[in-house]
């Protein structure tokens, strides 16, 4: 990931990507946490999003574009409809703290030494050339923003309509705050 600049003296799109990268591990962190759940949420769509930059960083447009479609877009939106649903608790949850930090804290610093060690023994002696752009995902990403268009935002309103459909079918059937106020006002 030099960009033949050498360790010493790293480009722009270098930088970015680490300080990219922190921004990620930072909203990881926070995400997994937090004791609020929507709070974990967003810390979720922050480090999505920011594995989507460092996609764009790496010339990888088109699964970078997955990455917001599919996980900002559809996974988080489906996280969120799971707690409005369910009617979890929107502020600090007791129940949100298992008490099992120190042994998630172990398997968690075990599971990314072992990726680590897997990514740099299998790329030691690869090299990535960032100044030229990769074909692979050129005409699948250019066949799906061009021609697939219309489909995608059909989607984008269906599931408009279902997010409204959840939040309606959510809510209690029983008597509106100012009716219960005016019943007290009656007595």
């Amino acid at each position: 990931m030099t960009g033949g600049n050498g360790y010493l003296s790293p480009s722009g799109q270098e930088i970015v990507f680490v300080l990219t990268g922190l921004v990620v591990l930072g909203a990881a962190v926070l995400c997994v946490t937090t004791k609020q759940l929507v709070h974990a949420a967003l810390w979720l769509v922050v480090a999505l999003g920011g594995i989507a930059v460092q996609y764009l960083l790496l010339t990888a447009e088109f699964v970078a574009w997955v990455q917001v479609l599919i996980y900002l877009g559809s996974v988080v939106v489906l996280l969120l409809f799971g707690l409005m649903l369910t009617k979890a608790p929107i502020g600090p949850s007791a129940d949100a703290d298992s008490r099992n930090r120190p042994v998630a804290l172990v398997v968690a610093l075990a599971a990314a030494g072992t990726l680590v060690t897997l990514v740099v023994d299998a790329f030691r002696t690869a090299w990535i050339d960032l100044d030229t752009p990769h074909g692979a995902s050129g005409p699948v990403g250019e066949s799906l923003f061009r021609v697939w268009v219309l489909p995608f935002e059909a989607l984008s309103v269906l599931l408009l309509a279902a997010l409204v459909g959840a939040i309606v079918l959510s809510r209690k059937d029983g008597p509106s705050r100012d009716d219960a106020a005016a019943k007290d006002g009656e007595r």
